[in-house]
């Protein structure tokens, strides 16, 4: 492959559409610095611009056209590791219209919801498209990621974000504003996952039915236990899916210094409870359970969707 301006010599091809690029720093790339301290700073390579923090200042022209990886110091004697972000730094900076997936739990996402290159995933809600940029790589080019966003801000801020991401409009994506319980039915789409990251997700979980081939995955991401509780149980109400598996994962750093090895102090801890269910053949209806429900489950201060076989007095 020979070098040109738009694709040096040894850089990941541009359709593969990974965001990522190998070789020298070059005039509009993205770099992120971390300092002594641990502060970061994203910045936007441009020639003849200075960056400047209260430690100093330095010239951009000193960082274009060097390998990442490297120290630069500033004026007044402030040091700054330089590299190019990885998409689970990039994610957790980038612009918000609303809150961020964060990177412990797209990554449970694309594992536990089995994402695959190919596949075809239909989200909802696009949020800020930290999530999105996960989906968009798991599936490469030769897959596809709709995404539903009911506000326009927040598709607006998602849109250059995923852009500036993959340094172009990704071909394998296209967002939609509107209801997904809506607008994906009168699509007609059939999909492979669908990732529901919303208040209401039970709301769009008879439009995730008809649109999942046999054999999918629905995957709920919420905020809350009665959330997770209602989603849940409209699953096994609804028939058409395997019993629903909810989860949600920590993350907890470690101290190591010498015989000082020890927790952090900087656990990310609860940010959401996920759930994913397969969708069942058509006709088809899983087998009931046969454990019965904890004593007081279903009890009278119990108002949400009963699962099917669990009498009204199952508490008594």
């Amino acid at each position: 492959m020979s070098e040109t301006p738009d694709q040096p010599v040894n850089d990941i091809p541009q359709e593969a559409w990974s965001g990522v690029h190998r070789g020298p720093l070059r005039a509009g790339e993205w770099v992120r610095l971390l300092d002594s301290k641990g502060r970061r700073h994203n910045i936007a390579l441009e020639p003849g611009k200075r960056f400047f923090s209260n430690r100093g200042h330095f010239e951009h022209d000193e960082l274009i056209g060097r390998e990442e990886g490297f120290t630069v110091t500033s004026s007044a004697g402030g040091e700054y590791l330089v590299f190019r972000p990885l998409l689970s730094e990039f994610v957790v900076s980038m612009p918000r219209g609303a809150a961020v997936v964060y990177p412990k739990d797209s990554a449970q996402i694309i594992a536990m919801a089995d994402i695959f290159p190919g596949a075809h995933v239909v989200e909802a809600g696009v949020g800020s498209g930290a999530l999105t940029c996960s989906l968009l790589r798991a599936v490469g080019p030769h897959g596809k990621v709709t995404s539903y966003e009911r506000r326009e801000e927040f598709a607006d801020v998602a849109r250059q974000n995923v852009t500036q991401f993959f340094g172009g409009e990704h071909p394998a994506w296209e967002l939609r504003l509107g209801d997904l319980a809506e607008e994906l039915p009168a699509s007609g789409d059939q999909a492979d996952r669908i990732i529901l990251d919303m208040l209401a997700p039970w709301d769009c979980l008879d439009a995730a039915a008809d649109a999942l081939r046999p054999g999918g995955i629905v995957c709920a991401y919420v905020a809350t236990t009665t959330q997770l509780s209602r989603f849940c149980e409209t699953v096994r109400v609804h028939g058409g899916f395997t019993e629903p598996q909810p989860w949600e994962s920590m993350v907890r750093d470690w101290h190591v210094e010498g015989l000082a090895v020890r927790p952090g102090h900087k656990m990310i801890g609860h940010t959401a409870f996920l759930v994913t269910a397969r969708r069942m053949a058509p006709g088809e209806r899983p087998p009931l359970k046969k454990r019965r429900p904890a004593p007081g489950a279903y009890g009278p201060d119990y108002t949400g969707p009963r699962p099917p076989g669990v009498p009204e007095d199952a508490a008594e």
